[in-house]
């Protein structure tokens, strides 16, 4: 194991081990399994921010919002050993939710961390369309919640609507911003109907 990799896994065990309250943990886990999945799962960084989370980068020192998510690169093919120690320390290092991304035909991280991490949701993105059936090919009794390919920005809704059955603040921010796109649609069918359709792609242009 690289030092680098045990550093990692040790300080997800000894997170797992302190008392810290869980307002001052992320509530939101998101990972992927490479750097180059991360175009795709930028949407759920979007969403979160965009319903007030803050990124969490300092366990020791979160920010000061009261709802926060964290991110890491948890290959589960390279990187098996991370991947156990990730999902078998959530739930103590008091995530209530993993949002977990993954491409290609084997796409085993959301489905095995959905498995370790159980009873604690977990949300599958597959990357790609290709990826779609391994992410979703759960066995009966080991289930994940999946979205479909690429839409990683719902999937972060999701695990906002999970949240937001313990915390009614979060219920108001998900209303406010579902009331925010049926405003957008109206704003543009209003536009494409009073300046017609060249006039429309002038204004778009």
């Amino acid at each position: 194991m690289s030092d680098g990799l045990d550093t990692l896994i040790h300080e997800l065990h000894a997170q797992a081990d302190d008392p810290t309250p869980t307002e001052e943990t992320p509530e939101v886990g998101i990972i992927m399994g490479s750097d180059s999945d991360l175009d795709v799962m930028e949407g759920a960084y979007d969403a979160l921010r965009e319903l007030g989370f803050a990124e969490q980068t300092d366990y020791d020192d979160p920010p000061e919002a009261r709802f926060t998510f964290e991110s890491y690169v948890v290959s589960a093919h390279r990187t098996p050993d991370l991947m156990y120690a990730y999902g078998e320390t959530a739930a103590d290092r008091g995530l209530d939710v993993i949002i977990a991304g993954a491409g290609g035909k084997s796409a085993d991280l959301p489905n095995m961390t959905a498995s370790i991490a159980y009873p604690l949701p977990v949300i599958g993105v597959p990357v790609q369309e290709k990826s779609v059936d391994s992410v979703i090919g759960m066995p009966t009794g080991a289930p994940i919640v999946a979205v479909d390919a690429g839409k990683s920005y719902n999937a972060a809704l999701s695990a906002v609507q999970i949240l937001g059955r313990e915390h009614a603040e979060l219920v108001d921010r998900l209303e406010a911003e579902h009331e925010s796109l049926r405003a957008g649609v109206a704003d543009v069918s209003k536009s494409l109907h009073d300046h017609g359709i060249d006039g429309f792609r002038d204004r778009r242009e």
